[in-house]
């Protein structure tokens, strides 16, 4: 049976509100049609405006097997292309992040400009057309400080994250913040159980001291179960909403995003051991109140954040392998906060390194257990572990969807 038509099969026998067969996790050929199926046709969190200040300015990323290049053009707008230069294949930015007036691939000098155009292709002869070799162009967009990026032909329309996001993260000016710390980290484990593990708190008590002097574990925080019957969720979306910042929940039918506002513990304002600003520059000149806990935003299959009122923490997922995932954690202050006079990066950071340092142990001890020839699949709490069922309900659905319209084009073999 090829590879496709038994995951297909495996997601029509599974049984709801459990966790997945072992192969979901672990095997090679399930690991591709993940990436084809999902990373190769939805929307990517890459990285942030903020990033790219100037003209030149860019980042690169890996997802896959494909190397993209985000850049900023001459127009001021937020390009991508594909990392491969259109003489013989090399990688043009092997850098993380850089600035440059031209993409240069340093095997030849062929340099292209920084809308894709090529500019220079030394003696290719009188024939050559340089029209006919620019970059190739990935779907990019930046939503309300968050830069997107879509690897499909066709990508998903993008419109119905733009509206649900702008209304929450514009007030909060991400795109005039600055990447304070950023940290990067590989978790031996499958990317599914990633998210499993970030979409409940039923683990936070026993593995997150840190977090837990802010962060609340009760189950409505996650965004699933009971929330509209939360007295204390309500009255912290009724207040904000009173002073202009939208609150309660905005989501897609589909179930891959959703966003909303959420109070932290005993009036803590921020992500620190004492529950006080990180930061003494709010995050944003047009949001004054300092108590407006978090602001949540969940999209599968990329980014997960957290919005205070001093600064932001964003997450970025991406696959490496089967059982490797890629974490990267960026923190967000003003782009006027003065290190050092404003903040300390150790009080910054604190909490969510020692959480992500948590959650990797966790996390890989979860893949060395769903290795064992013993696995079976096990029952979800069905109070605390709502949002894991929310989120594997999503990926079965979009597993299910994607091949089955590629097995209609005769495109997964």
């Amino acid at each position: 049976m090829r590879a496709a038509d038994e995951l297909l099969s495996a997601l029509v026998a599974r049984r709801r509100g459990f966790s997945l067969d072992q192969k979901f996790y672990v095997d090679p050929e399930y690991y591709r049609l993940d990436l084809g199926t999902i990373f190769y046709r939805e929307w990517l969190f890459v990285g942030h405006d903020c990033e790219l200040t100037r003209p030149g300015d860019y980042l690169t990323v890996q997802i896959g097997d494909y190397s993209i290049i985000v850049v900023r053009s001459r127009d001021g707008s937020i390009r991508a292309f594909h990392n491969s230069c259109r003489h013989r294949g090399s990688r043009i930015c092997s850098a993380e992040r850089g600035s440059a007036v031209r993409l240069v691939c340093p095997y030849h000098n062929w340099s292209y400009d920084l809308d894709g155009r090529l500019l220079f292709a030394r003696a290719m002869g009188p024939d050559f057309d340089p029209k006919l070799y620019g970059l190739k162009s990935v779907h990019c967009e930046s939503v309300a400080g968050y830069v997107w990026v879509c690897l499909a032909p066709s990508p998903p329309d993008v419109a119905p994250l733009r509206s649900a996001m702008e209304p929450f993260f514009l007030p909060h000016r991400l795109k005039d913040a600055k990447v304070a710390f950023e940290s990067v980290i590989v978790e031996n484990g499958n990317w599914k159980l990633v998210w499993e593990n970030n979409r409940e708190c039923y683990h936070c008590s026993p593995n997150h001291p840190e977090l837990c002097r802010t962060f609340p574990e009760r189950p409505t925080v996650s965004g699933v179960t009971g929330v509209v019957d939360d007295p204390g969720i309500i009255s912290h979306w009724e207040r904000l909403e009173a002073i202009g910042l939208p609150s309660k929940f905005a989501l897609s039918p589909d179930g891959q995003f959703r966003t909303t506002r959420v109070p932290l513990l005993r009036d803590a304002v921020s992500y620190t051991m004492s529950g006080e600003a990180a930061v003494r520059h709010g995050l944003s000149d047009d949001v004054s109140e300092p108590n407006i806990g978090s602001l949540l935003l969940f999209h599968y299959p990329t980014n997960w954040s957290h919005v205070m009122s001093d600064h932001a923490v964003t997450f970025r997922v991406l696959p490496l392998a089967p059982t490797q995932t890629q974490l990267t954690t960026k923190w967000l202050v003003h782009k006027d906060a003065v290190e050092g006079v404003d903040y300390t990066i150790d009080n910054l950071t604190l909490v969510w390194k020692a959480t992500n340092d948590q959650d990797r142990r966790i996390i890989e001890e979860n893949q060395r257990g769903i290795c064992s020839p013993a696995y079976e699949p096990g029952p979800y709490n069905p109070m605390h572990e709502g949002g894991v069922v929310q989120f594997v309900d999503w990926y079965c659905q979009a597993m299910e969807r994607g091949l089955n319209r590629a097995a209609k084009l005769g495109a997964v073999a």
